[in-house]
């Protein structure tokens, strides 16, 4: 897909996928697992979920791609199968995607997991290298576009940036993970970031994961009245709670998701879907209440 056809895309509401690791680890993968090692060895599953994504309404589905940068994979002995990783695993969402006419995959691309200088010993070099290395590996599987998620440090998004535009002129889609007065982790604000990802190269920026929708009307106004490209709203279904096993409960249901999805779109969203806790109902709700087409 270029960068123009994105932008006819995004003329109208662009309804993306929900949670992958949530629901996955529902599915039975086990905590604290290679995410992409188990996929390659349960596609089935994977592809399931993202049948049932596409059914609920989503247009855009996520490449399971997310840990598969060369220091991620490095943390489970695989960084030498990047390049197979990769292929194999934006394969399987295409073999997906090909069943219905119009869908689109998009390779996932998330933090190093290090710290950027001087909080940490990652260069922006070396995160330079660490993105461009997948961003090609990407390209050469096919992607239509790629999405830059999660990330907390503006600096290693803007090397992600730069990195995939030096390799190719895919749609780039990023979004930075924050608290619910907009701020990052690691210092900066979300309106600051998506400015400096507009300037960079970013075709549409935002948040995800996160909080909940219902906490993020302000962040979604600020960000759409400062850019000039598409905004992205993916958010949790709420704030978990624990429970006794340690696994994460979100209690927000469907249908409250769906409302106050509906408020981020008000807001200026133009790109919207889920995150933590969300599953294929969540998606279908939005869908309703935002009256975009369900298959």
């Amino acid at each position: 897909m270029t960068r123009q056809e994105f932008q006819k895309l995004t003329r109208k509401i662009l309804l993306v996928d929900g949670a992958t690791g949530s629901n996955l680890m529902a599915m039975g993968m086990p905590r604290g697992t290679c995410t992409e090692s188990w996929v390659l060895e349960h596609k089935e599953v994977l592809q399931n979920l993202q049948r049932a994504y596409i059914e609920a309404g989503s247009q855009v589905i996520y490449a399971p791609t997310f840990g598969a940068n060369r220091m991620n994979l490095a943390k489970h002995g695989l960084e030498k199968n990047i390049r197979e990783m990769n292929l194999a695993l934006a394969g399987i969402s295409q073999e997906v995607a090909k069943e219905t006419p119009g869908i689109l995959v998009a390779g996932d691309v998330s933090p190093t997991g290090a710290m950027m200088e001087p909080m940490g010993n990652l260069t922006y070099e070396r995160a330079f290298e660490v993105y461009q290395e997948q961003a090609g590996y990407l390209l050469e599987a096919g992607v239509d576009l790629i999405a830059v998620e999660t990330m907390y440090q503006i600096e290693e998004t803007m090397a992600a940036i730069d990195a995939i535009r030096s390799v190719c002129d895919l749609p780039v889609l990023c979004t930075v993970t924050v608290e619910a007065d907009g701020s990052l982790f690691t210092g900066g604000d979300a309106t600051e970031a998506a400015v400096s990802f507009e300037a960079a190269g970013a075709d549409a920026v935002g948040v995800n994961c996160s909080v909940g929708p219902d906490q993020l009307i302000s962040v979604i106004r600020n960000i759409h009245e400062n850019v000039s490209i598409p905004v992205i709203a993916k958010p949790n279904a709420g704030m978990p709670l624990i429970d006794d096993k340690g696994n994460a409960i979100y209690s927000m249901s469907a249908a409250e998701f769906a409302r106050n999805m509906k408020a981020l779109v008000d807001a200026g969203a133009t790109i919207i879907g889920g995150c933590c806790g969300t599953t294929p109902e969540y998606i279908r709700e939005v869908a309703r209440a935002c009256r975009l087409d369900v298959r």
